[in-house]
């Protein structure tokens, strides 16, 4: 596939791939006879996880540091475990705020569903 094709199947601009590519977020990309990228099955991977991982919330440095792992062979595996459980931790983290504002909202549109049936605004705590 080309860098314009993979643009639009993931939603990246072109040159967010070449980027990923540049920093080491994916590996090289293979080139046809006329020098255009042809993203095969494996880049196709590496591009999906840098999504998902990005779309979490992983910082690009991080996702450096576990493709540098992965091209040092499987004596890697304990460090990109590690790698990926500290992510992990940070998603956690990430989720349990979003829950927390989640019901926070809750709240607060039950309140304002009951003004619309009553007409009258009452907060069973201190509330803006």
């Amino acid at each position: 596939m080309t860098i314009k094709e993979e643009s639009e199947k993931y939603a990246l601009p072109a040159d967010t791939l070449r980027y990923y590519k540049k920093v080491g977020v994916i590996p090289a990309v293979k080139r046809t006879k006329g020098r255009i990228r042809n993203y095969d099955e494996e880049s196709l991977r590496w591009i999906e996880n840098a999504v998902c991982m990005r779309n979490a919330g992983v910082s690009v440095e991080k996702l450096i540091e576990y493709m540098r792992l992965c091209q040092q062979g499987d004596d890697t595996f304990m460090a990109r475990r590690d790698l990926l459980l500290e992510v992990r931790v940070q998603i956690q983290e990430q989720l349990t705020k979003y829950q927390e504002t989640m019901d926070r909202l809750d709240y607060k549109i039950s309140r304002y569903e009951e003004a619309v049936r009553t007409g009258k605004l009452t907060w069973d705590r201190q509330e803006v």
